[in-house]
């Protein structure tokens, strides 16, 4: 694969400002991590000047060259695992991801991954522009999240996919079962979100707006009673960002925790009246972790046809099946 190079102007509203900061605000395909370490390695100018050190401050206008150094063979192996793919052309695949299955390789999965399929659905063709362990990935759920995930066959269409989810152009909508009933039907949640300093697994909401803003749409579509106070909501919420657990946090910080979701908010099953709705909870959502979330329509540009793409997949059968049992209790 080719080395990349990427170049972005600096003009007088730029001066003074971090390199780092400033070119994770203009590149959205690359990490901030992934960017220190590309200046590190002497790979960014500004009017062919090296930039030694992430903290350097900009201090004149004029061309900033960033090369993207060619990936390191990925770490991830290739594995033959099924994958539901709703749509692919050479430049991109779309797929429906199964909950339970994580995007990338970790700690404790390191080949049981959607990228490990990936590698070896696509073999050579995936972008690798997203670092060594994540070829290919523009963006993601979360491992006991279903829905769909788009990935890049190369790095120009990363970049320009990344770019759309950065200008906020690409439709991301999900839907959920959670404790409680929301005060509005419909409405805005918007804050900032931060990582816990007391659980380096967890993001919360900043109480002084700092971290990154978060802003979720959300609608409730039915609402079930499970007891003579308490409710199941359905919800539909559309992402204006896209923050870690940014739908999880949001709901949690409503007092309204998804169902299923052991890291966000305490499971109410204990006061569930109907024993088959009970069981169904119980065993589907809580003794799984199942944080019951689907990412149900994606919709983007396709970076070289330039035409808009609109999937739209069926709920899960834990989502079908629960609706069921909960519209028959009524």
């Amino acid at each position: 694969m080719s080395k990349n190079y990427i170049t972005i102007s600096v003009t007088s509203n730029d001066l003074d400002k971090r390199i780092d900061k400033f070119l994770t605000e203009k590149v959205a395909s690359v990490s901030r991590n992934r960017l220190q370490s590309i200046i590190s390695e002497k790979k960014v100018k500004i009017n062919d000047q090296i930039i030694i050190s992430s903290s350097s401050r900009i201090k004149s206008t004029g061309l900033i060259t960033l090369e993207i150094p060619e990936p390191i063979e990925a770490i991830a192996k290739p594995k033959d695992i099924k994958i539901n793919i709703i749509y692919e052309d050479k430049d991109l695949i779309v797929i429906n991801k199964k909950a339970g299955m994580v995007v990338h390789p970790g700690a404790g999965n390191s080949d049981n991954t959607l990228v490990n399929a990936l590698l070896h659905h696509c073999g050579g063709s995936l972008s690798g522009i997203g670092g060594v362990l994540r070829p290919g990935i523009v963006h993601r759920i979360d491992k006991m999240t279903s829905g769909l995930i788009v990935v890049a066959k190369d790095d120009q269409t990363h970049i320009s996919l990344s770019n759309q989810f950065k200008n906020k152009t690409v439709e991301k909508e999900y839907y959920l079962f959670c404790w409680g009933d929301l005060i509005n039907q419909k409405g805005a949640i918007e804050n900032y979100i931060i990582r816990s300093s007391r659980n380096r697994k967890k993001m919360t909401i900043s109480k002084n707006n700092t971290g990154r803003f978060a802003s979720t749409y959300y609608e409730v579509l039915e609402e079930f009673q499970i007891n003579d106070d308490d409710n199941i909501s359905f919800i539909k919420c559309n992402l204006n960002t896209g923050r870690t657990h940014q739908i999880r946090v949001h709901m949690s910080h409503i007092g309204c925790p998804l169902l299923g979701d052991m890291l966000y908010g305490k499971q109410k099953v204990e006061k569930v009246d109907n024993e088959k709705l009970k069981y169904f909870i119980t065993h589907n959502f809580i003794n799984t972790s199942r944080q019951a979330l689907h990412a149900k329509k994606l919709g983007f540009y396709h970076p070289q046809k330039k035409e808009r793409l609109t999937f739209e997949i069926p709920f899960p059968s834990d989502f079908q099946d629960f609706l069921k049992i909960l519209r028959d209790t009524e």
